[in-house]
């Protein structure tokens, strides 16, 4: 009999700690950056009135024995609603006959992997001492990223700002009893972000929500809610400022607006991207060179991310009691 593993939304953060997933991240990033992974460029169907599309994202990590795929849906109107935003599976293949292995909740799955990946590149790019945080969104992302910070920094200070004070507030409370800390809601951004040498920008936002007139020196920035050419978080000036790292470059030349738009505009040109994460992880490129540094890493998510997450999850759910195997066909099919 063939089983495969089936991991709800609920099982994933339990089969995924933070903690864990930073390191499986660091590791996913060195493989990418050492030719151990292949990883084709996402392919994206979009509805034909543009309110929802589908997004593929295969790859295989040769150096973990990982093949799989990620199939998630993206609707933005379902903010708001039951639903979140991003829906789908991932799939986690055997490398060596091709099993499948496991099917996983890619909502809470990918939740979890964006926000391991930022506080990797905040421990490579933050300043030693950064503790001030700004958190600018209060929807998932917000809450798994601010676990990500408190994972790689020690803290003393968290503000959030939302697109209404309301929401800014809901978070606070909720997040502040949660991890036991004082979260503060503010009504601007500018206010969430004033004095923060940690800024996480994880909005829905087209038009840049962070202007870098509001940056303190030495501040890191990671910017994650945009991943199309034509939406962006940050204004010009904030990438402009900055030491600009990328969770890999042909990625971010051909989805990252922060990046794209300021290079239409004639501001930058692909120079200005320092380096790839995996880059900074081996040591091949230095990450912050001075305290005064403003360092933005702008995520668009790789498949090589979510595939390393599920077959950490796979290997932890075996005997664990968590996840459900079922038979899922495979074998080959005999005929009567």
């Amino acid at each position: 009999m063939i089983e495969t593993l089936i991991v709800n939304q609920a099982e994933v953060p339990r089969l995924l700690p933070m903690k864990d997933c930073i390191e499986v991240m660091a590791r996913a990033f060195a493989a990418l950056v050492r030719s151990e992974a292949t990883m084709p460029q996402r392919q994206i169907v979009w509805l034909g009135d543009g309110s929802g599309a589908l997004g593929l994202m295969p790859a295989h990590l040769s150096s973990l024995g990982a093949i799989g795929l990620k199939a998630v849906t993206f609707f933005p109107r379902n903010e708001g609603t039951e639903l979140d935003s991003h829906q789908g599976a991932v799939l986690l293949f055997e490398a060596g006959r091709g099993r499948l292995l496991a099917m996983i909740d890619a909502t809470s799955l990918t939740a979890v992997r964006t926000a391991a990946v930022s506080g990797l590149a905040t421990r490579l790019l933050a300043r030693d001492d950064a503790g001030d945080l700004a958190l600018v969104g209060s929807g998932v992302e917000a809450r798994t990223h601010l676990e990500a910070m408190l994972a790689v920094r020690k803290l003393r200070r968290i503000r959030v700002a939302s697109k209404t004070l309301e929401r800014a507030e809901s978070f606070a409370e909720r997040e502040s009893q949660r991890h036991g800390v004082a979260v503060t809601p503010c009504a601007t951004v500018e206010e969430a972000v004033t004095g923060a040498d940690i800024v996480c920008t994880v909005t829905s936002s087209r038009e840049p929500v962070l202007l870098g007139e509001w940056l303190s020196p030495g501040a890191h920035v990671n910017a994650v809610g945009s991943s199309v050419a034509t939406a962006r978080e940050l204004d010009t000036f904030a990438v402009l400022r900055s030491r600009f790292f990328v969770d890999r470059k042909e990625a971010a030349l051909a989805e990252a607006g922060d990046f794209l738009i300021p290079k239409g505009e004639g501001a930058i040109d692909d120079r200005h991207i320092r380096a790839e994460l995996g880059q900074v992880v081996v040591g091949a490129v230095a990450g912050r060179l001075a305290p005064t540094d403003v360092t933005v890493f702008k995520s668009v998510g790789l498949a090589i991310e979510d595939v390393a997450a599920a077959q950490h999850i796979y290997s932890k759910a075996r005997g664990s009691g968590f996840g459900k195997f079922v038979e899922f066909g495979g074998g080959r099919h005999e005929a009567d």
